[in-house]
């Protein structure tokens, strides 16, 4: 681990010194860059808040400006709407690696090289390596993970109605009816955000899929008109559809957005108890200030599917360049060090795939558990809708987003109907393959 913290840093003094021919240096003596590096992403909140003292340390090393622009919530269309009016920032983070081989297919991403590969080469596996690469060539790197297989419960509300954390399908529901009968809304469910829709569909589905299947679906292998696709869209329809469930009733999830879920169970007047939804739930939780992460307001795994073995989903938002000028390559190499990763891990909040970062930059018990859950899982995969074309999964007028906040609307739907309008969808995206 000492050595791999050594390298990244060497790796990112060495991008520094190679770009530094005709600059000037600061008073320490530090090569400086010159020039403006635009960063976009479309993050808020805490993570925008972690990410930016990421660039304030780029920027006092080497002298480069950054500038942080927000994306919004549909990172694809923003990025097309600014390479069609020939304004392509110089990096982005983007979470569907399917808008990644997208763009890099078009010729509108440059491949890593030199330091910013070596960096990444000494600081991820092979797995999230691959993760980034398209027809050979390394374009992006993982700057965060997400590891999006669990539900945060409100532990006064599990003491009220007398129940445990469940482990089991069957365990979750038996939860959810004695939460309901205690007067304690079960679930917040942020049907405004519908990405938070396909993250649970994906939990269930890699469970009655199985991870083949699972891989299948996600390229289109198999069509959404499978048993497995079938059998998963009942078991979350008989979910959606129980009474008393849901905060607001299915018409008012509709209305409720992933901020607003999360004050719906921990905020000052909270109505549900439990939110399914990644780790970077506990962030938001510390900063509503009503709830102590690890205490109060505390995670489980989602629960096992008919004896289907533990399963996580992850997420991830990568790091491509749109240009190869020096001082863009030294940020990417910056991003895949050792040190840029800790600044962003301290914060809270997230995973970090970069495999030089220790345990102790994460900043309670809490999240180090959760990287647990993901280097121990007996099956990891990516999120499926990110792996998606955008048009399908990965944006807000995405066919897959629309098809589950629908389904939200009306669980008592015919759900042959609905895998088959999503087939229908799938193929238009995709391509009939």
């Amino acid at each position: 681990m000492a050595r791999m913290a050594r390298l990244s840093t060497a790796l990112v003094a060495v991008a520094l010194a190679a770009g530094c021919g005709g600059t000037t240096s600061d008073p320490s003596g530090t090569p400086s860059l010159t020039g403006t590096v635009e960063v976009v992403a479309k993050w808020s909140g805490v993570e925008q808040a972690n990410f930016k003292k990421v660039l304030a340390d780029f920027e006092r090393k080497t002298g480069v400006k950054t500038v942080y622009t927000s994306a919004g919530d549909d990172v694809a269309s923003f990025l097309n709407q600014k390479i069609s009016g020939g304004t392509p920032p110089s990096i982005a983070l983007i979470p569907q690696p399917g808008t990644v081989a997208e763009l890099a297919k078009k010729g509108n991403l440059v491949p890593l090289s030199g330091a910013a590969l070596e960096a990444v080469n000494a600081n991820y596996s092979p797995a999230w390596k691959d993760l980034g690469t398209v027809d050979g060539n390394v374009y992006g790197l993982y700057l965060k993970a997400a590891e999006k297989s669990i539900c945060w419960y409100r532990t006064d509300a599990f003491a009220t109605a007398g129940v445990k954390a469940p482990k089991t399908w069957e365990e979750f529901v038996a939860a959810a009816k004695t939460l309901a009968d205690a007067g304690i809304t079960p679930f917040a469910v942020p049907g405004g955000s519908a990405w938070t829709l396909t993250d649970f569909f994906e939990n269930v589905y890699i469970q009655v899929g199985g991870p083949g299947n699972y891989d299948k679906l996600s390229k289109h292998q198999i069509p959404w008109t499978d048993p497995t696709v079938v059998e998963s869209l009942k078991i979350i329809g008989q979910l959606w559809s129980t009474p008393r469930m849901i905060d607001g009733g299915n018409a008012g999830a509709l209305k409720i957005d992933f901020s607003q879920s999360v004050a719906e169970v921990f905020g000052e007047k909270p109505k549900a108890a439990m939110l399914c939804e990644g780790d970077f739930v506990g962030s938001e939780i510390t900063k509503a200030g009503k709830y102590k992460v690890g205490d109060t307001a505390k995670y489980l795994p989602f629960p096992t599917i008919k004896g289907a073995k533990p399963s996580v989903v992850v997420g991830g938002d990568q790091a491509v360049a749109f240009k190869g000028d020096k001082a863009t390559m030294a940020l990417m190499a910056y991003l895949a060090s050792k040190d840029s990763a800790e600044i962003f891990a301290r914060g809270g909040g997230f995973i970090t795939p970069n495999k030089a970062v220790d345990a102790s930059a994460y900043p309670d018990d809490t999240v180090r558990g959760l990287a647990n859950l993901v280097v121990n899982a007996d099956v990891i995969k990516f999120d499926m809708s990110d792996l998606a074309r955008a048009s399908f999964g990965g944006g807000t007028n995405a066919d897959e987003w629309e098809l589950l906040q629908e389904f939200l609307g009306n669980p008592s739907m015919d759900v042959n109907a609905l895998a088959g309008r999503l087939e229908d969808a799938a193929k238009k995206d995709f391509g009939s393959n």
